[in-house]
């Protein structure tokens, strides 16, 4: 549904440009990729779709390698992704080894690794290998490759310069499961994470500092797609804190309201972008709702949602990853790590509040 919207807005927008026929062939096959990482029933399907979605971005956020800067962009994409992929395919292949000829060797089915995750082990006759430590280090491996596709730390250099592309594949790319399918994983292997807290409070923890580092990032920005790059890159961490501490629901809440609001605000930065002729520097805007008013109100209301202010979405899916994060104790965590990551992401709330009300 939203990336049906970027369409209809993407018509609009390139009707200029010389290769529309290839940028729409992109999007489609962007959104099909995403369908499949998301319908996939088992880790390989899953993991083409993954891959579909990094090819999409790389030839979408370099759609204009005529120039120098955006084709490094979509360089850099590529190459981040591949280090993420590469400890994806470790945690897939130590799942695959570890449950390898349970039932006739379905084993990486999603059904099925939750039945070996969740099962006493003697409920199959064949020894399979699946302990706290196994699913300590399958999933720190799945979460280093979540962490290249959804951008943290240290692997999010490649989502600020995402920008090169066209606005309307910003929008998509931070809107739907291309840049939150590392949060859409981790939350589809819940039964995985949730055998070790160990793989847990690492997912927690490194999204609540890079939801903090993210907002601190976002004050120094000038350029208007930039400042909202880094605002995705700290509600991402929103979302994994969400998830890390078990609150599943609440990460994928987070997520899809997410997307409504950040598709939004990328789709307004694109209105007022046409109006300035190209240019993004928010030190030369200002006075532009006499010219741009339904821009103006649309983006208004994305900045309150975004913004966490009282019954709007926003408000509601980080109120709960908060609320979740201050009542979090796992075994085996220190009994202040819960209210530690509360503290952080309210610091992150407020930032995300300071940087989007300087933009607007």
């Amino acid at each position: 549904f939203c990336s049906t919207l970027i369409h209809i807005y993407s018509t609009g927008y390139m009707e200029h440009e010389p290769r529309y026929g290839a940028y729409f062939c992109y999007l489609n096959l962007f959104t099909g990729a995403m369908l499949i990482l998301v319908l996939g029933s088992n880790m390989p399907v899953m993991f083409v779709g993954w891959e579909g979605v990094g090819l999409c971005s790389f030839l979408l956020i370099g759609f204009w390698y005529e120039n120098e800067a955006y084709a490094t962009a979509g360089r850099k994409a590529f190459v981040v992704n591949r280090i993420g992929d590469f400890a994806f395919l470790l945690g897939m292949f130590l799942l695959w080894w570890a449950t390898h000829g349970v039932d006739g060797g379905k084993s990486l089915d999603f059904v099925m690794l939750r039945d070996v995750a969740t099962a006493h082990p003697d409920i199959y006759e064949h020894k399979f290998w699946f302990d706290e430590r196994l699913a300590a280090a399958a999933g720190i491996l799945l979460f280093i490759g979540a962490a290249g596709k959804s951008a943290q730390l240290p692997l999010y250099v490649w989502l600020p310069d995402a920008m090169a592309g066209p606005t309307p594949v910003s929008a998509l790319i931070h809107a739907a499961t291309m840049v939150t399918a590392g949060v859409y994983m981790v939350a589809r292997l819940s039964f995985l994470f949730a055998s070790s807290t160990t793989a847990m409070a690492v997912v927690s923890i490194v999204g609540a500092l890079t939801a903090l580092a993210a907002a601190f990032m976002a004050f120094a920005q000038t350029d208007l797609k930039k400042v909202l790059a880094y605002s995705t890159v700290s509600q991402l961490g929103f979302m994994f804190v969400g998830v890390g501490t078990g609150n599943w629901s609440a990460g994928v809440f987070h997520l899809m309201t997410h997307a409504f609001f950040k598709a939004g605000l990328f789709l307004g930065a694109g209105s007022v972008m046409h109006g300035m002729e190209g240019s993004g520097d928010i030190r030369i805007m200002g006075g532009l709702k006499k010219y741009m008013p339904i821009t103006r109100i649309t983006f208004l209301i994305y900045c309150l949602a975004i913004a966490g202010f009282p019954l709007t979405s926003g408000f509601f899916s980080k109120d709960e990853i908060l609320a979740g994060a201050w009542a979090a104790h796992h075994d085996g965590w220190p009994a202040f790590l819960g209210k530690l990551l509360w503290v952080m992401l309210t610091v992150a709330a407020l930032g995300t509040a300071f940087y989007m009300w300087r933009l607007y």
